[in-house]
């Protein structure tokens, strides 16, 4: 199988992003282009990011994972801690986020440490979801092989008949995580492909230092 995708070209020309119009707290901006793409760009899904790990084989992985909240701290996302990413954050917590939102032509890499979120604060955000994502939650043994579809969907209707009626506890093997950034670049996409790149590093002193990367 082969396909030449060479011709595949497309021009950036629907903003710009300078050096004199960035604030100094990258979360700011974050908000902005946040903001933005959610109001202007309904075809995007703006919250799903791509978080990357080194896994415990020793690879990286890319997975898509939703964005449930930010804050000045940083970004919060809930998962199984016993899956294949939370296991790899147990051994490495040094993990990448990535938003790209195509219709702004926009992209946000974010280099952080993933640290738990307190109980308390997973406990609110399971019981604000759909009594069948709760059970899924509880069904899905995340990452480890299944038999089939139809074992996962008559796990999910004994769950459901377990819990008629029931409160449904959130387990303790799943939670958020607070990604806690340390770099942070916007890519804002330009024609002829002189993209607009400012990176964000925080220094011992918390402040950031800004530069302009070449695209």
């Amino acid at each position: 199988m082969e396909k030449d995708l060479s011709n595949y070209r497309k021009s950036y020309e629907k903003g710009e992003l300078l050096l004199n119009d960035v604030p100094e707290n990258p979360m700011e901006l974050f908000q902005k282009w946040f903001y933005d793409v959610d109001k202007h760009f309904t075809e995007d899904e703006t919250n799903a990011m791509t978080i990357a790990t080194i896994g415990l084989d020793g690879f990286p992985k890319n997975r898509v994972v939703l964005l449930k909240k930010f804050t000045f701290e940083g970004f919060i996302f809930y998962t199984n801690y016993n899956s294949e990413k939370g296991k790899a954050i147990a051994a490495n917590p040094n993990v990448c986020l990535s938003f790209f939102w195509h219709g702004a032509e926009r992209q946000i890499i974010i280099k952080g440490k993933a640290e738990k979120i307190a109980p308390n604060l997973s406990d609110g955000y399971f019981e604000s979801r759909p009594r069948g994502s709760q059970l899924g939650a509880i069904a899905s043994n995340q990452s480890e092989p299944a038999p089939n579809r139809a074992f996962l969907e008559n796990k999910l209707k004994d769950l459901e008949t377990d819990y008629t009626g029931k409160e449904i506890e959130r387990p303790n093997y799943w939670g958020g995580y607070m990604v806690k950034p340390v770099e942070i670049e916007f890519w804002q996409g330009r024609p002829n492909r002189l993209h607009d790149r400012i990176r964000y590093q925080l220094q011992e002193d918390y402040n950031w230092l800004i530069n302009r990367l070449s695209p």
